[in-house]
């Protein structure tokens, strides 16, 4: 007998092999025309999937209301495309086609090449598979029985992936529509017909597998929901992340540059984009004072020895710069972790209790070798610098420390106007191998994050799997203003790198014997790179008055006004603000719509009247003219804004530049 717990509280109770869709039918006819796929104690699988047959499960049936179904649905979507292309197109070759946030992708190999061109031809023929309704059928295949499947239907790919990557699978699946066969795990949903609405999106190389030595394919991206507002909706959320994206934003502001005499993935800080950079850190810095930390330096590279003391050589071999052969006995690394630097320091000396919790921070620059398909301007880069501190203190000092990391964190991110965030706690998975350290200690770690924010008054929810390889962690994703995820900040708890495997750390205790101390790895930014990508694009280029490049233009009516400007600029800068004149022989409306354009967050504007009575025309970037005012009362005005830091506007809806508005992979 099986025992069926449904949301409402009802049980149902079954002697026959049952399915989610055999349980919508018992309940309704209505229900089991609008289930799609459901949920089996968390999992969601098909509407088909068997159930056990004793025992008890809780099953959650999801329809068109609920977010997961939309993730299935997009699924069963990217099945529908690839199934298009192959119709219209001879000789394709599938890869792997999985669902991604906001969407899906099919990646293909062809002869003809893919272009926005050929979009309306495969939107028109998926249009005819969804009219024709064919049902999503699942077949199951021994390993030798998959092989001939795909060895039939000549899916080289398939083949290649079998034979490697699914070499521990006795039992694989496919997915059967019409004449179109895949092999897949799904879910699916039932039928196409509950497609609403869908849309390609673009087009891009990817290598077979993610390796630059395979084969590099098409890779279509596309969107789908249960109805065209969703859709529409999604794509003008798409359009203003294009009018706001960092790599145009940040061109066009002067604010960063990638040559590629220099490299790929790797940052040249602009001047302008130097000075926000200098801002943030400073804003950092002055929390680290605060807060008793202890300022390092530590090298760019460091011996290969040290690396895989630490773990991080070979765990994180394939992310790496390879190694500089220096003799036949001595290897160096580009630096990829600040910590194993930082703990050579606190290992420099001998430790006493009395001194812990020691607080060591470095604004440290870090190398990864990211593929070059996945390198995406400033936030998905080669060489980045992390606002990294390393926490040794006592097992009694853990909570406390911890929690003093996570309000730095949530400080850090409200005092930049990104208060909509999320804490993730990323635990062990324990049926992977790339975790080290002892069961018990992992145990005592994760529920220690748990009370942390318990108490907090946080409410963090635990991924297993997404832990460093050597300790759980809190990490803040921050939704920007088009409700876009970031992973931004980091506190992380480790008992395991300062262990007798690794660096054997210690300290004296008050009982005058040596004991293990706790690490705390912890980045309210993440990356200054990444952060200053995700900035830009929050703000739409248009950074508060603390944070702005320029933030004050001084303008003239007329050349004639020049000398008083220019004495009004100095004063400015005497006050410590950034600012510049211009002094062109241009009208006044012109030179403040470049200001404008620019983003400038103030225009003092000077003419006559303002030279007589020493006073300037402020003009707010946000809220236009605010009148005349004296010099001294406008710079206090501005000193006011600068000290508390406001953010007084986030862009949003068709903001870019020069405008303001107010205000999982399913796949095997």
């Amino acid at each position: 007998m099986l025992e069926v717990h449904l949301p409402d509280g009802n049980v149902k109770s079954y002697d026959i092999a049952i399915t989610p869709m055999d349980v919508a039918a018992d309940i309704g006819a209505g229900l089991a025309k609008a289930t799609l796929a459901a949920q089996i104690d968390g999992q969601t699988v098909g509407f088909d999937a068997p159930l056990p047959t004793e025992g008890s499960v809780n099953l959650r049936l999801l329809t068109n209301k609920d977010k997961e179904a939309l993730g299935v649905m997009r699924h069963s979507c990217a099945h529908i495309m690839a199934r298009a292309v192959m119709r219209l197109f001879d000789g394709v070759q599938l890869a792997f086609g999985p669902t991604i946030e906001g969407g899906f992708y099919y990646d293909f190999d062809l002869e003809h090449k893919l272009t926005a061109e050929d979009f309306p031809a495969i939107e028109a023929e998926m249009k005819k598979i969804i009219k024709e309704n064919e049902p999503f059928e699942r077949i199951e295949e021994s390993r030798e029985g998959a092989l001939a499947v795909v060895k039939d239907i000549d899916q080289h790919y398939k083949i290649e992936h079998i034979e490697t990557g699914l070499s521990g699978h006795d039992t694989l699946s496919f997915y059967r529509q019409g004449e179109f066969i895949d092999l897949c795990r799904g879910p699916h949903v039932p039928r196409p017909k509950s497609i609403g609405a869908y849309k390609l999106l673009s087009v891009a190389g990817a290598y077979w597998k993610g390796s630059s030595d395979n084969k590099q394919l098409q890779r279509v991206y596309a969107t789908a929901f249960f109805n065209k507002d969703d859709l529409a909706a999604h794509l003008e959320k798409l359009e203003e992340a294009k009018r706001r994206d960092h790599r145009t934003l940040g061109k066009q502001l002067e604010l960063f540059a990638i040559n590629p005499l220099v490299g790929q993935g790797l940052i040249l800080w602009l001047p302008k984009g130097a000075v926000v950079r200098q801002q943030l850190t400073d804003f950092v810095s002055e929390q680290l004072k605060k807060h008793e930390y202890e300022s390092v330096y530590t090298p760019n590279i460091g011996k290969v020895d040290l690396y895989k003391t630490s773990g991080h050589y070979p765990y994180y071999k394939e992310s790496q710069f390879p190694p500089i052969h220096v003799s036949d006995d001595e290897e160096y690394l580009l630096k990829p972790m600040n910590c194993p630097h930082h703990i050579m320091i606190y290992k420099n000396r001998p430790r006493s209790y009395r001194e812990l919790p020691v607080r060591l921070s470095e604004f440290g620059t870090v190398y990864r070798y990211e593929q070059s398909g996945e390198l995406n301007g400033m936030t998905r880069v080669r060489g980045f610098c992390q606002d990294d501190a390393h926490i040794f203190c006592m097992e009694e000092q853990v909570e406390e420390e911890f929690r003093k990391c996570i309000e730095m964190t949530q400080y850090v991110l409200n005092s930049l106007g990104l208060t909509d965030y999320r804490v993730r706690l990323g635990f062990r998975d324990p049926d992977n191998g790339k975790y080290v350290g002892n069961s018990k200690v992992w145990d005592r770690a994760e529920q220690s994050l748990v009370s942390v924010c318990k108490n907090m008054g946080i409410d963090a929810v635990a991924e297993a799997g997404e832990a460093a390889f050597y300790g759980p962690k809190a990490d803040f994703v921050v939704n920007d203003c088009l409700g876009r995820e970031w992973q931004l900040g980091t506190v992380q708890l480790d008992y395991n790198l300062p262990s007798t495997e690794r660096f054997a750390l210690e300290y004296v205790g008050a009982d005058n014997q040596m004991h293990r101390p706790v690490m705390i790895h912890r980045a309210p930014f993440g990356s200054l790179e990444r952060f200053m990508g995700v900035l830009i694009e929050h703000f739409a280029g248009a950074f508060p008055l603390w944070l702005a490049p320029e933030q004050v233009r001084v303008l003239v009516v007329s050349q004639k006004f020049e000398e008083y400007a220019r004495k009004v600029e100095a004063e400015l800068k005497q006050a410590g603000f950034r600012v510049k004149g211009d002094y062109r022989p241009e009208k006044i409306g012109s030179k403040i719509r470049d200001a404008q354009l620019e983003l400038i967050p103030y225009m003092f504007v000077i003419g006559g009247r303002e030279m007589e009575t020493e006073s300037v025309a402020v003009r707010d970037r946000i809220d236009g003219d605010l009148g005349s005012m004296k010099v001294a009362e406008a710079i206090d005005k501005l000193k006011q804004e600068v000290a508390e830091r406001k953010v007084r506007q986030v862009f949003t809806g068709s903001a870019g530049l020069g405008t303001a508005a107010t205000g999982t992979t399913d796949e095997y």
